[in-house]
């Protein structure tokens, strides 16, 4: 038998990263990856605009109006995971996510019955929106966890 291959979370975390690489956005890229408790893969996700907005007419930046700037408009890797996925029940899931989810995905993790997340990168910490996230897995009993990377590489060619 093999000994050097890739742990369950090294897998989810890949393949969120992987999902991540799908966004059109020049500045964040973010992945999503579900899975129930037996590993297998329920739904996945990326950052993006939803279906039926052109990516190319929506607005992709950061600054300006509220009405100019993506943040009215795209919808998050979680929540496109949670929404996309076939099926019947998240009950019980594990996320794995390439940075910690936002209060709005939190509303949806929990409401979805997601019970555990798995994070690249925290880069939004003490920020009202990750405070109210945090507070709120808190009193449901979702348990968050940062990823530890391994520095294991892969490389895959297209």
């Amino acid at each position: 038998m093999r000994n050097d291959y890739i742990t369950w979370d090294e897998y989810f975390m890949g393949i969120a990263l992987l999902s991540a690489m799908r966004s059109k956005d020049e500045n964040t890229q973010v992945g999503a990856c579900i899975v129930n408790d037996e590993n297998k893969i329920l739904s996945l996700g990326y950052n993006g605009m939803p279906i039926g907005c052109s990516d190319s007419e929506m607005p992709w930046k950061r600054n300006g109006a509220p009405i100019d700037t993506k943040y009215m408009y795209v919808c998050h890797a979680e929540f496109n995971a949670i929404l996309n996925s076939p099926a019947p029940s998240l009950k019980g899931a594990k996320i794995y996510v390439t940075l910690f989810p936002c209060n709005e995905c939190a509303k949806a993790i929990i409401q979805s019955g997601i019970k555990e997340i798995v994070y690249l990168s925290d880069k939004y910490s003490g920020t009202d929106a990750d405070l109210a996230a945090k507070r709120m897995f808190d009193m449901t009993g979702v348990t968050y966890r940062k990823y530890e990377p391994t520095g294991n590489e892969i490389s895959i060619s297209l």
